[in-house]
């Protein structure tokens, strides 16, 4: 496994990131505690140092099992996410100070750490940056050594761009060969600010794994039910089928295809991705291989182009 730096955060961190809303059972249906328990060891076994969380998952169950998991190890950091009450159905974003502050000491509490290596403001609105309430918070939990470093996990470029200039170290966002638009357009901003950037949705909720009819169907459990009309994901479907070529030499499916576009982004840090079992987890590893090449130039450089042409903005 190979490491980047997060940013300017003093942070070096795997290129993979383990993320565990699917492990929590409530994104794609059931997972053993038996399941999540080898799927988080053995990746720490691959070299991952880096396992992303929040206290939304399970409301706080995960973060607990992962505190028993890792027992205190300072080798392995923890990412994760507050401002989201699922206390209540259905559940509230909350970006008060007073909330957060509560959050971050169940979130210790439960991972049983002394600080939160990067903590995550979890999805918030502009008007939840531009207040200021939240971000200072979060920088003055950071010199309480609460947090080691804080972020935000960003819907929009607007969020994003408005997340950096409040002085967020770190950024995760939704980052696929679908959907790329707002991290190219934050790039800049990037560059400048020398902020860390987590790409979460990286198979694009499965999608990328161009494994799907498009017949397919999900049960009412898997919150992909939801996401898209039939007539939609076809579509969707139709746009990875146009990526194939990218399916060549050492590049074995469209899984690896799409995970290595992510990580040949220089301004990427770590990738997030979410397997449920160790065989779906060890297969991932081995089809991204040795880098860093990880996509071939020409094929680079003609991804925009077929893009564009099946209508995926770039």
């Amino acid at each position: 496994m190979r490491t980047r730096p997060l940013g300017k955060t003093g942070l070096r961190v795997s290129d993979f990131a383990l993320g565990t809303w699917g492990l929590s059972g409530e994104a794609y249906g059931p997972v053993s505690l038996e399941d999540r328990t080898r799927v988080v060891h053995r990746a720490i076994d691959l070299g991952v140092n880096l396992i992303d969380t929040s206290d939304a998952y399970g409301a706080g169950a995960i973060e607990l099992e992962l505190g028993k998991m890792l027992d205190g190890r300072s080798d392995v950091y923890v990412c994760t996410r507050g401002g989201v009450d699922r206390s209540t159905q259905p559940g509230r974003k909350h970006f008060e100070r007073e909330y957060l502050e509560r959050a971050v000491e169940r979130s210790l509490k439960r991972l049983g750490r002394e600080s939160i290596d990067v903590y995550l403001l979890h999805n918030p609105s502009l008007d939840a940056i531009a207040s200021g309430e939240a971000t200072m918070l979060m920088d003055d939990l950071v010199k309480a050594g609460k947090v080691v470093t804080w972020g935000v996990s960003v819907g929009t470029e607007a969020i994003g761009r408005a997340a950096i200039d409040a002085g967020a170290k770190v950024i995760s966002v939704g980052y696929n060969m679908l959907h790329s638009v707002d991290l190219h357009r934050l790039s800049g901003d990037v560059m400048v600010s020398g902020v860390g950037v987590l790409a979460h949705h990286v198979l694009a909720y499965g999608l990328l794994s161009g494994a799907w009819e498009k017949e397919r169907t999900f049960p009412e459990e898997d919150h992909r039910s939801r996401r898209w009309t039939q007539e939609g994901l076809a579509r969707r479907i139709e746009q990875v089928e146009s990526l194939r070529f990218l399916v060549r030499g050492d590049v074995a499916s469209m899984r690896a295809a799409a995970v290595r576009f992510v990580l040949a982004n220089n301004l990427v840090s770590s990738a997030i991705v979410g397997p449920k079992t160790i065989a779906q987890l060890e297969q991932l590893v081995r089809e991204v291989g040795a880098g860093p090449v990880y996509l071939r130039d020409d094929a680079l450089s003609e991804l925009p182009r077929v893009l564009e042409r099946v209508g995926v903005d770039t």
